[in-house]
């Protein structure tokens, strides 16, 4: 499976591809083998640009596993603006669901980042965050984007 690693003020992350579809983000940057497809760099200019703040979207091809439950909650994160945040309850409460399910889809988002789930905050706090070192890495990218702390 084709996978790429780089820098990022969050630490060193790993990209991966299968069959043209972007379907992880790791922070575990050391697993994989480097292939540098035309995807892959594609993925790696754009997150370049979302950290140098040049980009506040991500336009690439993704494939998410998991249940149609996990695949909504996707992609009611990635409409959340950059900047702005929404609670566990409030996309609990789009998609008819409990704040805890969300909480555990979030949890379980395989392309985070681009699939802003560090935009999820916690009822009467931040929350989790799977990434990276976990909650201060999510802190980390609300602040880079100005987002609101609850």
């Amino acid at each position: 499976m084709p996978s790429l690693s780089m820098e990022t003020p969050t630490g060193r992350i790993r990209i991966w591809e299968v069959d043209g579809w972007i379907t992880r983000l790791t922070w575990d940057a050391s697993a994989g083998v480097e292939l540098e497809t035309e995807l892959l760099v594609s993925a790696r200019r754009q997150l370049d640009a979302y950290f140098s703040r040049s980009s506040r979207s991500f336009d690439l091809p993704l494939k998410i596993a998991g249940s149609d439950f996990q695949r909504q909650v996707c992609a009611a994160m990635s409409r959340i603006p950059w900047g702005q945040t929404r609670s566990y309850g409030d996309i609990a409460t789009e998609l008819g669901s409990s704040a805890q399910a969300v909480g555990n889809a979030c949890g379980a988002n395989p392309i985070p980042v681009v699939i802003p789930c560090h935009r999820v905050l916690g009822q009467s706090g931040v929350g989790g965050f799977s990434g990276g070192v976990g909650v201060a890495t999510k802190v980390e990218l609300l602040r880079h984007e100005g987002g609101l702390l609850l």
